[in-house]
């Protein structure tokens, strides 16, 4: 295994995370240390010897440091070929002496412009130039530099130079790789922010090239299907802590990312329990407290919960743990859980627990997905949330109070059911749910009979259409169902027939214009 010799290295870092031990380690292991700035300043303190970069290039640090790293000592130290007579002679003749090891990680600039408060001339003043540069010249001559972009892998580079002072071949080629997409991802987020920035609506925030860089979390036994194989990258760790039970697999994943956007949804509502299934939401009830809330969703569908994913809005109790831990689930997930709540559950061996530590639905604003051919799609998020004062009504009848909760309670959960969807529902909880279906008409014609197989009558109910009912014939079949209200988007050709039918049935019909299709 081709071995690269360290004999000098160049450090210069925002992030000083791990950088003294490091550094401890190459001094000792008698490579010289070139550094900039605040680094050099760091490990100075340290009682390291350091060599500044303007006394290695001859040249002062100007402009501001935005001109310090930008020179040929520094770049023909990291670019030339070892061993080609030409680049040795070319080395020799201009005094240029090699760079074995470079650390550098970049200015924070995705940090930078998350704040709120961030001005133009800030975010322009944290795109790092060197940086990159640096990176990039010494990922590409990874045959003979070792480069170093994340304090993660300090602890592998220390271990082989502390043994040999030597890296192997493998492990440039592993960092070298770890560069482009830091690099890469780092030009996005700048190619992103300024566009969105200098104006030109959501379209002109689409960068013109999709790149993805997102750390290995774990690999997963496999993915959807067991001759699958899968892994999770990202920043999961952020948004959830597993505090007890089995490894996550794929499909806990996908689900339970899925019940965390939901019951979002009802962040600041009261109590809150909505269980899923394979993405899908299955019940969801509220009330004065969450036991009260877990009967409501649970006698939607008693079922479809067995294996499924459950998600609360607030501190789990053990009132409620108690109830849920009747029936098998994979996955229970809450801000928080009382003492008592998490004891009760982790009784069950395999059940998996987990504390949202903060919001994910709205993490990203986007939403990426492969299909196929080496393509992938982006698109906003779906997080509208629609109010009392956007709906249209559109017939003779307005609705009541009560039917007004009920549709503004069911518009929020019919978003996350995939398209056809029909929900069928009360102010509170829901009654009869039908997901996924080629036909509005199946769809609807499943919600019914889900509700008939719970026994929960619908009279009385909303019924709430993910997108337009094309006929009429699909609004009288609910209202035969027993609903006697309906929020839909509206915009079909036939809207004016459907409202005349829900005029002739006494029905109060609310247009939202806004279309939640779930793919």
């Amino acid at each position: 295994m081709q071995m690269s010799k360290i004999s000098r290295a160049l450090l210069s870092v925002s992030d000083k995370t791990g950088l003294v031990p490091l550094a401890q380690t190459l001094a000792a292991a008698g490579v010289e240390l070139i550094s900039t700035g605040g680094t050099a300043g760091v490990l100075r303190e340290a009682g390291l010897p350091v060599k500044d970069i303007s006394a290695h290039t001859g040249f002062p640090e100007m402009l501001d440091g935005r001109v310090k790293t930008l020179h040929p000592k520094v770049h023909g130290g990291l670019l030339y070929i070892r061993g080609k007579a030409e680049h040795e002679a070319a080395v020799r003749q201009h005094g240029i002496a090699p760079i074995d090891l470079v650390v550098v990680n970049l200015y924070p600039f995705e940090s930078t412009v998350a704040r709120p408060d961030v001005s133009l001339a800030e975010a322009v003043e944290n795109i790092d130039i060197g940086g990159p540069s640096m990176l990039r010249s010494a990922a590409k001559n990874h045959e003979s530099v070792t480069v170093v972009v994340d304090p993660a892998d300090y602890a592998a580079v220390a271990e082989q130079i502390r043994a040999t002072g030597q890296t192997t071949l493998e492990l440039r080629r592993r960092l070298a790789a770890k560069v482009f997409a830091r690099t890469g991802a780092y030009d996005a987020a700048i190619a992103a922010y300024l566009a969105q920035t200098f104006g030109g609506g959501p379209a002109a925030s689409l960068p013109p090239a999709l790149v993805l860089s997102a750390p290995l979390v774990q690999a997963l036994r496999y993915g959807e299907n067991p001759h699958q194989a899968a892994a999770l990258y990202g920043k999961f760790g952020e948004y959830f802590q597993q505090l007890h039970g089995k490894e996550l697999s794929y499909n806990n994943i996908l689900d339970l990312t899925a019940a965390a956007a939901l019951i979002g949804e009802f962040d600041k509502a009261e109590p809150t329990l909505a269980i899923l299934k394979h993405t899908n939401p299955c019940g969801v009830g509220q009330g004065r407290t969450l036991r009260e809330a877990w009967e409501k969703a649970f006698a939607t569908d008693q079922q479809a919960p067995f294996g499924g994913i459950i998600a609360v809005n607030r501190r789990l109790d053990a009132d409620c743990a108690v109830a849920i831990a009747e029936i098998f689930s994979e996955v229970i997930i809450a801000p928080d859980f009382t003492v008592e709540a998490l004891a009760i559950l982790q009784k069950k061996k395999n059940l998996r627990v987990l504390k949202m530590l903060k919001p994910g639905g709205g993490a990203t604003p986007w939403d990426v997905r492969s299909v196929g051919a080496d393509s992938f799609l982006m698109q906003q998020r779906d997080l509208k949330v629609t109010t009392a004062a956007e709906l249209r009504i559109v017939t003779k009848r307005a609705p009541t109070e009560a039917e007004l909760g009920a549709m503004l309670f069911g518009w929020r959960i019919v978003k996350h059911l995939k398209s056809n969807a029909i929900l069928y529902c009360t102010a509170e909880r829901t009654l009869g749910i039908g997901a996924g279906q080629m036909s509005r008409v199946d769809a609807s014609r499943i919600a019914v009979w889900k509700a008939g197989e719970a026994k929960l009558p619908l009279a009385g109910s909303v019924v709430c259409s993910d997108a337009f009912f094309p006929f009429a014939d699909g609004l009288m079949a609910a209202a035969e169902a027993g609903a006697t209200a309906a929020i839909q988007p509206g915009g079909s050709v036939r809207d004016a027939e459907v409202i005349a039918a829900a005029d002739e049935r006494n029905l109060a019909m609310a247009f939202t214009g806004i279309r939640h299709f779930r793919h």
